[in-house]
């Protein structure tokens, strides 16, 4: 098959590709997105567990994981839980990027402890790993068949959310992500029923969080707001909340970097990541987040420290078809002068990433990148990216690996 030829091809795949988000598009302005009854600033997880109470839960499953049971986060959600008269069961067995047999071990413990609800505890992990347990318990189909957009049929378990980093944002989405322990391959659960009925945002909890985890989840709460700001499926909605995020995190996520101390600081992080997930629940991701799924899928690469590493690249790949959005989000940190036009100021923006990233001890490549993984990774990005998210500029095999090819270590 010629050049031409394959041109001709991927630009009719291209018009198809943005039909199906148009009806995604369409679909998302209609169906109700709820948002979780919120509970704001330090001591907050405590009045969630009161109203968990008030609610008339009698046994509630803590999902979590151990390392916040060995530092003893959960020690006063527990004691305020006990004091309402509220029993508890805990798993503690969820690891990083959660698999369906952990559901399943979860699930177990739910109905063998005689639990009603379920009250996640920690990061991105425990909470879609709480998510799909809440969904199995009423559900009873394998967690495959409930992969993809609105197979959720049945409402889950009623489920609360307190999460422990300011980063995925999962307390407001409507997605969960779990690995096939098989294939390794990450599958989304997508649909409004998994969005928790209350959640907390607690910054007392997150203070003790590593610089390092700390710069990796607020980078990932940065990508969602920047992606679904560049998204063609954005709306002035999911704008306002975007900009919001985008200002917080340029604010704030420095100070908590080098001070984790800084409940102020840490309080803004935690609304920012509530924005970003307010944003791109509407508006979609976009490459950043398939490749570095692909990555994460691949290497076991945490998944905040892969979109840091993979969003300049992406911009940079967008960057003309882009410029007017990139520069109002410039414009959003403070970067450049007046004057300045929208091609500068988004390259001020990427750069202003970049040298974030620098200053958190992120590099610009991945050491666990191997060339002859390239192509495979390429193909399952796009195939993510392109029946899913509403991207400004396409790219085909090529565009990607030669994207991808730039993270490897020269």
């Amino acid at each position: 098959m010629n050049k031409n030829t394959k041109s001709m091809i991927f630009s009719l795949q291209v018009i198809a590709y943005k039909g199906y988000m148009n009806v995604l598009k369409t679909a998302a302005k209609i169906i109700p997105m709820p948002k979780p009854t919120l509970f704001t600033g330090s001591g907050s997880s405590l009045k969630l567990c009161e109203a968990i109470a008030q609610m008339g839960t009698s046994k509630v499953l803590i999902v979590t994981d151990t390392v916040l049971i060995k530092l003893g986060l959960l020690d006063n959600i527990q004691q305020k839980l006990t004091d309402n008269n509220v029993q508890f069961a805990v798993y503690d067995g969820v690891l990083p990027d959660p698999n369906y047999a952990q559901v399943e071990s979860g699930l177990a413990l739910y109905k063998s402890s005689g639990c009603d609800a379920i009250l996640a505890v920690g990061g991105g992990s425990p909470i879609d790993a709480a998510k799909v347990i809440a969904a199995r318990v009423n559900n009873h189909r394998e967690i495959k068949k409930l992969t993809g957009l609105f197979k959720v049929w049945k409402a889950p378990a009623p489920l609360f959310a307190i999460p422990t980093t300011a980063g995925t944002g999962s307390e407001v989405t409507i997605a969960a992500v779990v690995s096939d322990p098989v294939t390794h391959k990450k599958t989304p659960l997508i649909d409004p029923k998994l969005v928790p009925m209350m959640a907390s945002l607690d910054a007392s909890l997150m203070t003790g969080l590593p610089a390092h985890v700390t710069s990796a989840t607020g980078m990932d709460a940065l990508t969602h707001a920047v992606e679904a700001f560049i998204s063609m499926n954005a709306s002035s909605d999911t704008d306002a909340y975007a900009i919001a995020a985008t200002k917080l995190i340029s604010q704030n996520l420095s100070i908590v970097v080098h001070n984790g101390t800084n409940l102020e600081a840490r309080q803004n992080m935690a609304m920012a990541s509530y924005y970003a997930g307010l944003a791109f629940t509407k508006a979609s991701l976009g490459y950043v987040h398939a490749i570095s799924h692909n990555l994460g899928a691949k290497y076991g690469i945490p998944h905040g420290l892969a979109n840091a590493i993979v969003l300049p690249y992406v911009l940079e790949y967008s960057k003309a078809e882009i410029a007017p959005r990139l520069a109002k989000l410039s414009r959003v940190c403070g970067l450049g002068t007046a004057g300045d036009s929208d091609k500068e100021l988004a390259q001020l923006f990427i750069d202003h990433i970049r040298s974030m990233l620098k200053e958190y001890g992120i590099s610009s490549q991945l050491d666990a990148l191997k060339i002859e993984d390239v192509a495979e990774i390429a193909q399952a990005a796009l195939k993510e990216a392109h029946f899913n998210y509403p991207v400004p500029k396409y790219m085909d095999q090529t565009q990607c690996e030669k994207l991808i090819g730039q993270m490897l270590v020269s």
